[in-house]
């Protein structure tokens, strides 16, 4: 199981919409969840060319403390099952 902790979401957000767009994170867009929305997709395709068959889950709440430490309240965003064709 991997675990990806996105750490620079608001950045990537600035950079896709600009400077008029970058006032508007945190009220309008959600910056978390449509880099993981995105990066999703892009793991759907790459492991569909690999043969991997996955379920890809989008949730809010975990935070990484350190090193070896995780705290996991968890509300799920989003799923999406990579199946082959």
């Amino acid at each position: 199981m991997l675990i990806i902790e996105i750490t620079n979401a608001r950045d990537v957000i600035r950079q896709r919409i600009g400077r008029l767009g970058a006032r508007l994170i945190g009220k309008v867009v959600d910056p978390e969840k449509q880099v993981e929305e995105a990066l999703m997709q892009e793991m759907e395709t790459a492991f569909k060319e690999f043969g991997i068959e996955a379920k890809i889950t989008s949730v809010s709440g975990p935070q990484t403390i350190g090193r070896d430490r995780m705290e996991l309240p968890l509300h799920v965003r989003a799923t999406k099952d990579v199946e082959l064709d």
